[in-house]
């Protein structure tokens, strides 16, 4: 397990496309009538957010860089 404990610039970006995808799909959710574009939408950003975490890792984001 890495020390840094996912504090890294891949992880936080990773965390923030998912919370904007829950975000974006919660509010499709409340809308009259429901609007299901918008919930995909923030249902394919859900789904984003770990392919990204990896390319970002991979590129060498998920190091801490003091």
């Amino acid at each position: 397990m890495a020390d840094n404990h996912g504090n890294t610039p891949a992880a936080w970006t990773a965390v923030g496309v998912a919370m904007l995808g829950f975000l974006v799909g919660g509010i499709a959710l409340m809308l009259t009538p429901v609007n299901m574009p918008i919930f995909w939408v923030g249902i394919a950003l859900g789904v984003i957010a770990l392919p990204l975490f990896l390319i970002l890792a991979k590129l060498g984001f998920h190091t801490d860089h003091h």
